[in-house]
């Protein structure tokens, strides 16, 4: 195709997402009332509601009017990326949308329902046996042709941290008529970097006080690396949550950004995704659960010090992609998680505003 079809397509195609972004409604803000923390409010954004399922859903659409401003993405051309699986499914959806092949470069110990998921959609899954080296096989379709998305390198770039219905407007829009309209927290996880670089930066543009806490699994790149400013560590250890905890330091990673970071065990983390079927009626992924134990750790903290006000955290996608996973007894007995102290710790929690981890 020559230039002059090729910048038509291109037209058309973010026309298109303008359109899918207009019928597209917000996410729901849900609250959370938890009798051990008077005077201090919960929320949580429900992600798992856009059409895709999932936070990454803001992402995919970031990605693709990105690379169609910058004049990389073609009619007919492969779409590739490399992910854990929300994003790409997401990615795939957006494909679908735009008459796009695709394909997720995935680590084949991804949960399967995201791997069916993508498939449903139309996109190919191309499984690699060492997550290490998923950036590599994604390299290697872009070389023969494929337009990369590229989320790990690109996410903090191509989301407008200003504005434009990012997250971060969209929390601090629906909290205005709340009784603590600005949050003393917001608490996210990290996978590309994107969501945390994009909310930290808008709390900053605001001049607000709200501060930003990541939520990272116990040993994760981005936990160690953010004390020191360290962009060359490596993750301690592997976690069983996916979609954050990254093994290396991404492109997309801003430390500056971050106020607090903290670690959670991956049997909390998981415990804590099945305390939120509970509070909230359905199940949402590990890394929602993540998000939890870190909110409760934070207002433990404010409750001690006599403090009140919000927290906001996400909840990042549906649990339904991990009932063969986290959410199966038998598969967490193989992986050798215990969560039953958790459960007990955090139930508690929930009750007398006393953060006691389990020994």
């Amino acid at each position: 195709m020559n230039q002059s079809g090729n910048r038509q397509w291109a037209r058309e195609a973010l026309a298109t997402l303008k359109r899918e972004s207009a019928r597209s409604a917000d996410t729901h803000l849900l609250k959370v009332e938890l009798p051990g923390f008077s005077g201090i409010d919960f929320y949580f954004k429900d992600e798992a509601s856009h059409p895709s399922g999932s936070l990454k859903h803001r992402l995919a659409r970031s990605l693709f009017l990105y690379a169609l401003c910058n004049g990389r993405l073609h009619q007919g051309q492969t779409v590739v990326d490399a992910s854990s699986g929300s994003t790409a499914i997401s990615e795939a959806w957006f494909a679908r949308l735009l008459g796009l092949p695709f394909v997720a470069v995935m680590p084949a110990c991804t949960a399967p329902a995201k791997i069916r998921d993508v498939r449903a959609l139309g996109g190919e899954c191309d499984l690699v046996e060492d997550p290490g080296q998923v950036h590599a096989r994604a390299a290697e379709h872009a070389r023969n042709g494929a337009c990369h998305l590229d989320q790990f390198g690109l996410a903090e770039r191509a989301t407008d941290w200003r504005g434009n219905n990012n997250i971060a407007e969209s929390i601090l829009r629906q909290m205005e008529g709340e009784p603590h309209p600005t949050p003393q927290w917001i608490v996210c996880g990290v996978g590309t970097g994107g969501t945390s670089a994009t909310i930290g930066r808008y709390l900053r543009y605001r001049g607000l006080e709200t501060r930003l806490c990541v939520a990272e699994p116990q040993g994760a790149a981005f936990a160690r690396g953010w004390p020191g400013r360290d962009r060359n560590v490596r993750a301690s250890q592997p976690t069983l949550i996916e979609g954050i905890g990254r093994p290396q330091v991404e492109k997309s990673f801003i430390f500056e950004v971050v106020d607090e970071v903290i670690e959670v065990a991956d049997a909390a983390s998981i415990a804590a995704a099945w305390v939120l079927q509970t509070l909230l009626g359905r199940r949402y992924g590990g890394s929602s659960g993540t998000n939890l134990v870190a909110c409760l750790q934070l207002a433990c903290a404010m409750r001690k010090a006599g403090q009140g006000g919000s927290i906001v955290s996400l909840l990042c996608d549906h649990g339904e992609r991990y009932a063969e996973t986290l959410f199966d007894p038998n598969w967490l007995a193989r992986q050798g998680v215990e969560c039953s102290a958790w459960d007990v710790a955090l139930r508690a929690v929930q009750c007398d505003g006393q953060w006691r981890p389990p020994c």
